[in-house]
């Protein structure tokens, strides 16, 4: 009880500065629709009480199973077995992913239904499975993470001259949509599972991070593919008018909770499934652990339905209403201070960040301070939304002014960087662009891009989670080569 009321602490500390920023905008630069504001409110308990359960349910049955199978998996020392085990596990993990279906499901809906959801779903886990594999077979055979990165980016560089500016924004979007609360956890355990098996400790302190990095770029890779081979013309589209009187306050939240317990129990079903075959084969755990695993996965459901609601039926639409009501100001200064802001609170409030975080300091044993690493992948965020704000704004700026040069930065400064850093600063890309971002942000960007003229929604409403995926490789490994300087000048 006292592990829950902690971390339901620490969320409160977490959700309340959004809630704050929000109501104060209400009442000095934009009036938002009264029943809209309610429903916020209400969004922000459900998700105070659902990340906080959440979090306790991934601390005992998510983890757990994932470091179980992680040894398993690296007990074998067969390559064979070490593939089959990455396309399996990134397949079913990622098309259970509810931030990926979030997302699809807003390029369904703007693009008119021409790129159904069911198809951007299945692209996405097919990549993250192939390349989930081959960050499986890194950590077993030692293969440095920069080399494996600066291949596979090289590759997303030569894809990108070949994709549409559409499709270019969704595949980086999918990349960083496809990393969310329920993939994340899993694939660090499965990581750190694997990695402690090594009899080097400073390997495996290093490869304990990094597979979110490397599975990530898969989505980005075969969503261009997708769009190479479609040769799909110029995508139209826009998004419904909320700009109306919601009668209903409780409605949307009735209405979500349907379909996200069914998706959330899909999204669980298959981990229950591979934990109870694995226990029967090889996990053999005490009925004690067996049953604590058990409570730990119900927790995690309760806990995931919960969020999720909150932000669907309570974010969503105020969030849409809060960027197009900014973007609609004279003085377009305000869109970008107030993206920057946003950016910097919603990051403290994703579930997947929190799991991250816990786990540099659990590994580097203290050494990297989990509030330093939070305050800096903030920082990096904000910058992140204030960017996609102007780009929005300016409409000579393209996401791949921002892209190219970025990756090109991250990727050099892999080669100079503190390794640990490297891999931590890649899984933190993915890790930030969690259901908040993908939901409330992604959101906020589209009602932005609808607002201001010469925008385009697709265009320009999508990219903000590539850019949100980006800035943390940069400030992370920058706070590395700190480190780095700051234990020299100890010596």
């Amino acid at each position: 009880m006292s592990v829950l009321w902690s971390k339901l602490l620490e969320v409160i500390l977490a959700v309340m500065p959004i809630t704050i920023i929000v109501v104060i905008l209400n009442f000095t630069l934009t009036t938002l629709d009264s029943s809209l504001i309610i429903r916020f409110l209400i969004g922000a308990v459900f998700i105070i009480i659902g990340l906080s359960v959440f979090l306790l349910g991934v601390d005992i049955g998510i983890t757990p199973i994932g470091k179980h199978m992680g040894k398993a998996i690296a007990k074998t020392n067969k390559l064979a077995i070490v593939i089959l085990a990455g396309l399996f596990l990134g397949f079913i993990i990622s098309i259970a992913e509810p931030d990926l279906h979030i997302l699809a499901g807003q390029v369904e809906m703007v693009t008119s239904g021409a790129i159904p959801k069911f198809l951007i779903v299945m692209v996405v886990s097919v990549g993250i499975a192939v390349l989930l594999a081959l960050g499986l077979v890194r950590i077993v055979y030692n293969l440095p993470l920069y080399k494996i990165l600066t291949m596979l980016y090289a590759i997303v560089l030569v894809l990108a001259l070949l994709t549409s500016r559409e499709f270019l924004a969704i595949s980086f979007d999918a990349s960083g949509a496809t990393t969310g609360a329920m993939t994340v956890p899993f694939i660090l355990a499965l990581s750190i599972g694997i990695s402690v098996l090594k009899k080097d400790s400073k390997a495996s302190e290093k490869d304990s991070f990094g597979l979110v990095a490397i599975a990530s770029v898969g989505a980005i890779i075969t969503v261009m593919i997708m769009s190479i081979i479609s040769q799909a013309d110029e995508l139209k589209g826009g998004i419904e008018p909320s700009h109306h009187e919601s009668a209903s306050i409780l409605g949307p939240f009735v209405t979500e909770a349907g379909h996200i317990m069914q998706e959330v129990f899909i999204a669980l079903l298959p981990i229950i499934l591979i934990f109870l075959i694995f226990q029967k084969v090889s996990f053999k755990l005490s009925k004690t652990n067996f049953r604590k695993i058990l409570i730990g996965l119900t927790f995690t459901f309760i806990g995931l339905v919960l969020f999720l609601v909150g932000v669907n039926a309570g974010f969503m639409d105020l969030g849409t209403e809060l960027g197009y009501s900014l973007a609609m100001l004279e003085n377009k200064a305000y869109i970008v201070i107030v993206g920057f802001i946003l950016g910097i609170v919603t990051i403290l409030a994703e579930p997947a960040v929190y799991v991250l975080t816990n786990q540099v300091e659990d590994v580097t044993s203290g050494y990297v301070k989990r509030k330093v690493v939070l305050t800096t992948l903030a920082i990096g965020v904000g910058i992140a939304i204030a960017l996609s704000m102007l780009r929005i704004l300016i409409p000579e700026l393209q996401l791949w002014h921002y892209l190219l040069p970025g990756y090109i930065i991250a990727i050099a400064l892999t080669y100079i960087a503190p390794k640990l850093f490297v891999g931590i600063a890649f899984d933190s890309g993915g890790v930030a662009s969690g259901p908040m971002t993908a939901t409330f942000i992604l959101a906020f960007t589209q009602g932005a891009a609808d607002a201001i003229e010469g925008a385009d929604v697709i265009v320009d409403g999508f990219g903000m989670i590539a850019m949100v995926a980006l800035t943390p490789l940069i400030t992370l490994q920058i706070l590395g080569l700190i480190f780095k300087l700051k234990s020299k000048k100890e010596v």
